[in-house]
């Protein structure tokens, strides 16, 4: 069988059993083409919380990473949110615990704690509201001026919110160890070879490597800029994943990634066959103990309500 008939069965099958669990399949911009194109919906971390919190499915499969399936756990608790591989963790998430966020609003107290979605449901607990890169500017910018805030995990996110609202936030020093790797020195020499295209950077970028891009954009804005621009070529400082979705959803134009190997291996362990196991068996469910999923969600729902 060819590898072509084999994909076309495997999503025959991951179609019947998506209809026969009532379930829907939320994936993320970073996966790789084949989990894309067989899910319901595609976004970034804030449109798949969204979709989770609005859907009435009785089965939620998140091809994404462990805190994205969480985070959909603590928003639905009375469905089945699965994750087709366990082994689908954060570098960023698993900087930043509980206990360190409860000793930083030891040391800063009255400190509101914004956090960023790529975090553990308990580190959620322990704050006041979350953000998104996509609405992290927002979400800072509801807090009053008089109020210290405490911005974890992301340091180069929070760097980038500090220059867009002037803010001082009192920062963790975390990070993305994919979009670390992105180097000034490969994206200026790829402005060199490309010098009429776009250049289009994700927050989680370091600040060196936001400085030289022409937008700072999460990868929903990534997507829609694409589609806006006239530009022809784009340069795109983010995971590699994004760029099946923007080549399919530009054919007519010719993206370069900042950087050919920053891709995350965490992103990429799900496939087909992985997914259709995860119907078959009902594999890994995700469960928040209620202690911590009640916290939690009072985090998310603040980000909601400022996202609506």
């Amino acid at each position: 069988m060819s590898a072509l008939a084999t994909e076309s069965r495997l999503v025959s099958q991951i179609n019947r059993l998506k209809r026969e669990r009532q379930a829907i399949i939320l994936a993320h911009n970073y996966q790789v083409g084949e989990i894309q194109d067989v899910a319901d919906f595609l976004g970034d971390s804030l449109e798949l919380s969204q979709k989770a919190a609005q859907t009435d499915a009785r089965v939620i499969v998140f091809c994404g990473v462990h805190f994205m399936a969480e985070t959909a756990a603590v928003l639905c608790p009375d469905q089945t949110v699965l994750l087709p591989d366990l082994s689908a963790g954060c570098g960023m998430s698993e900087m930043i615990t509980a206990e360190e966020v409860r000793a930083m609003k030891a040391e800063h107290p009255g400190a509101l704690v914004v956090c960023y979605v790529n975090s553990s449901a308990a580190v959620k607990a322990e704050s006041d509201i979350c953000c998104t890169s996509s609405n992290a500017v927002n979400v800072v910018r509801s807090i009053p001026e008089d109020r210290e805030i405490i911005f974890i995990p992301d340091q180069y996110l929070g760097d980038f919110v500090t220059r867009k609202t002037g803010r001082k936030l009192i920062l963790f020093n975390g990070y993305c160890p994919t979009h670390f790797r992105i180097m000034t020195s490969e994206l200026e020499a790829m402005k060199t070879t490309h010098p009429d295209a776009l250049v289009l950077a994700h927050p989680e970028c370091t600040p060196e490597v936001s400085a030289i891009a022409d937008q700072v954009l999460s990868t929903s804005g990534i997507c829609l800029e694409s589609q806006k621009t006239k530009k022809e070529e784009i340069i795109v400082a983010t995971e590699t994943g994004i760029l099946h979705r923007l080549k399919k959803e530009n054919p007519e134009k010719f993206f370069v990634p900042a950087c050919k190997w920053c891709d995350c291996a965490h992103m990429k362990v799900n496939n087909l066959e992985k997914l259709l196991w995860s119907l078959e068996e009902m594999r890994y469910p995700v469960q928040v103990e209620a202690s911590i999923r009640v916290r939690a969600k009072n985090a998310i729902d603040r980000m909601l309500e400022i996202s609506r």
